[in-house]
């Protein structure tokens, strides 16, 4: 359980370091959100309770093609809010077609024969 601990304690800080940043530069803010942390932090706990790096390769393997899907939030977000749609409609809608973007990947990746995890 402490270790359960550890890891959500962790992991929860660098998204609150990360928005402290942004509130005091968006470019900070925007550098350090880009930088795969999330994943780092996947593969560091998943080899700390398995110790396979099959298991990690894989995982790297899976973020790389289901990276390409979440673009759309980044590109449709700013987008919107540029014209003038309100931010949680903005949000909501650019979540919505983000989610259509994986479920495609999802169906598109096999028939290309690629295996994402």
């Amino acid at each position: 359980m402490l270790q359960f601990f550890v890891k959500f304690s962790l992991s929860a800080l660098m998204i609150v370091l990360i928005s402290e940043a942004a509130k005091r530069s968006t470019w900070l803010g925007a550098i350090l959100a880009s930088l795969p942390i999330t994943s780092i932090l996947a593969f560091c706990w998943l080899y700390h309770d398995t110790g396979s790096v099959a298991q990690i390769a894989a995982l790297a393997r899976g973020i790389f093609w289901l990276v390409l899907p979440s673009l759309v939030l980044f590109i449709t977000l700013p987008m919107l809010l540029d014209r003038g749609v309100t931010f949680v409609w903005a949000l909501l809608v650019a979540c919505g077609l983000t989610a259509v973007a994986y479920g495609a990947m999802m169906v598109v990746l096999p028939r290309l024969g690629v295996n994402p995890g």
